[in-house]
């Protein structure tokens, strides 16, 4: 999903720059007041993005000028909310960018655009309606953390068929080419972050719950 470095038109990259910033200041302000409200919660915050960044450093080959991996932000989103992923990803995708050439500081808008902003959001939205249905609390964080790893890539998807439309068919075409080529790796990749993250959760469920209190995964009834 990292599309690298000089990859999008200038246009492009200045124009998913410019769409990001309104969130990451959303996001900010939402992180900031919830650790001045919960000063505690700072550890569990760099577990969230410690999984994001291990995760999403972990690279297979795909679309030419981009990559497939694990995104790792469906624990964040289901931990703490859509909002702290922005700024949590802007970071975690910018250290990885100037100590691993993985994506790039002109493509960094592009990606936290998919990665931070458009993954969690599902992730979020996901999680609280199969929680709504009456589904359990794995099954929830599951389908959150699955989905919200596709909707990332079918976000990168459009944004280089927006920058590369084909030549015959424009758009959908180059979308469906992108995305077919994408999901022969993505489909996997984001049923196997799914059931890590479900572990993951339930492990904190088990061992920390006292820690997680108030927070959203927690209002997520496990059944017996």
């Amino acid at each position: 999903m990292h599309i690298m470095e000089g990859f999008l038109p200038p246009m492009h990259a200045l124009g998913w720059t410019a769409a990001s910033l309104p969130f990451l200041a959303w996001g900010l302000r939402a992180i900031g007041r919830d650790l001045r409200a919960h000063p505690e919660r700072r550890m569990l915050l760099g577990v969230a993005a410690a999984f994001a960044f291990l995760l999403s450093a972990l690279k297979l080959p795909s679309v030419t000028g981009s990559c497939s991996h694990p995104t790792g932000v469906g624990l964040g989103a289901a931990l703490f909310g859509p909002a702290a992923m922005v700024p949590v990803g802007f970071v975690v995708l910018l250290f990885q960018a100037l100590l691993m050439a993985h994506g790039g500081l002109t493509t960094l808008g592009a990606n936290v655009f998919s990665m931070a902003i458009v993954g969690p959001l599902v992730s979020y939205g996901v999680l609280r309606a199969v929680a709504a249905l009456g589904f359990s609390r794995s099954v929830a964080v599951f389908l959150a953390a699955c989905l919200g790893d596709l909707a990332t890539y079918v976000t990168t998807s459009a944004q280089l068929a927006l920058a590369f439309p084909a030549a015959v068919g424009g758009f959908e075409v180059s979308f469906l080419k992108f995305a077919g080529i994408f999901a022969l790796t993505q489909v996997p990749i984001a049923i196997s972050e799914g059931l890590l993250t479900v572990l993951v959760v339930n492990a904190m469920v088990r061992f920390n719950a006292h820690e997680l209190r108030a927070l959203p995964v927690m209002a997520l009834k496990e059944r017996a």
